[in-house]
């Protein structure tokens, strides 16, 4: 739902965006802003919390937790257009039936009036005619009434039907702007918002959080040799894998290109190696071969870095030593898992 405010609140809400992002040291792009303006109106309960849990732990606002705040309450792009007009579409028909049920306390009324008139007629009447004129009167009300509700328990039944289907597919579009299109995943966007709201509840639970981040090994190689077809099923074969493997809280997403990511909550790294191994010798085990001829393209491997959150960092730390370990496995020969205590290790030598 869009919200207009008034030239004189807009300005205050204003005032205090930039205000704050002046104080916090943010960027003020389009999209921080609209973040920070929405957060000074309060009109958006889960983003204002997220915000207050970053300030309550003294977090400076990174430029990856700004767009992570963006990818989780913020809409860009053509599925956030479906989802706009939707939701557009919801609230028309709920105005709709509003409109119908305004109606019909009005017709009540009129028939509330019109049957204390009559009744009080009838009890008046002075001769048979008069007496017969005020049933006649009441009896024609009374159809004219009953008409009316049926009418209005048919539009109501299909204003009804109308917004089921309309949620339905809200959530259709929604759940289709948070996943990749090729691997059926999440997405980078549905990786960011993930990876934030898990962090924040790791933080105010004191539960654990890991995060996995995989590598395709050679990947641009097989796919110039074999064709991008031949990659794309090799995409596919690593997003079911990873679906299939990562069971439970566990959420796999498709960090961009040949890379994949993991969010674990409530997992520390000893877990996260678990299921890294899982993914890294199911997806060694496959050989690639092309349906129509039964060409074998051989097997492809992954590199897997992985990483535990630590209580009060920012986001954008956890990612870089998980991708660090993640360069530290391809550095090491590929076809590995590297954790953060190995990265520790080298530097300590």
């Amino acid at each position: 739902m869009q919200h207009v405010d008034g030239p004189s609140q807009a300005k205050e809400y204003a005032d205090t965006a930039l205000d704050l992002m002046e104080q916090h040291e943010i960027p003020t792009t389009p999209r921080n802003f609209d973040i920070w303006y929405t957060y000074a109106s309060g009109r958006d309960e889960e983003l204002n919390a997220s915000i207050d849990l970053i300030l309550s732990n003294n977090q400076p606002f990174t430029q990856d937790q700004n767009a992570a705040l963006a990818a989780q309450f913020l809409s860009s792009g053509d599925p956030a257009t479906a989802v706009h007009d939707t939701s557009r579409k919801i609230e028309e028909s709920v105005s709709t039936v509003l409109g119908f049920m305004s109606e019909a306390t009005d017709g009540a009324a009129t028939y509330g009036e019109s049957l204390e008139s009559n009744l009080g007629a009838m009890a008046n009447a002075e001769n048979l005619d008069s007496l017969r004129r005020a049933v006649e009167t009441l009896v024609a009300d009374t159809k004219g009434m009953a008409a009316q509700n049926s009418l209005l328990r048919d539009r109501l039944a299909d204003s009804s039907n109308e917004i089921q289907t309309l949620r339905e597919h809200l959530e259709s579009v929604q759940q289709e702007a948070m996943t990749d299109a090729l691997t059926g995943i999440a997405n980078r966007k549905s990786f960011d918002a993930t990876l934030l709201h898990e962090a924040e509840h790791a933080l105010e639970k004191g539960s654990h959080l890991s995060l996995l981040l995989g590598d395709i090994d050679h990947f641009k190689r097989f796919n110039d040799t074999y064709g991008h077809q031949v990659g794309d099923q090799v995409l596919k074969l690593v997003g079911m894998i990873l679906k299939q493997s990562a069971t439970g809280s566990a959420k796999p997403a498709r960090y961009g290109g040949e890379e994949f990511a993991i969010v674990m909550p409530r997992a520390d790294l000893s877990q996260a190696v678990t299921l890294a191994e899982t993914v890294r010798t199911t997806v060694a085990s496959k050989r690639i071969r092309k349906k129509s001829t039964g060409e074998d393209f051989g097997n492809i491997t992954m590199s897997i870095g992985a990483a535990q959150f630590k209580p009060g960092e920012p986001i954008a730390d956890l990612i870089q030593r998980a991708d660090e370990c993640l360069y530290h496995a391809k550095n090491a020969g590929r076809n590995q898992v590297a954790t953060e205590h190995e990265l520790q290790a080298v530097a300590s030598d």
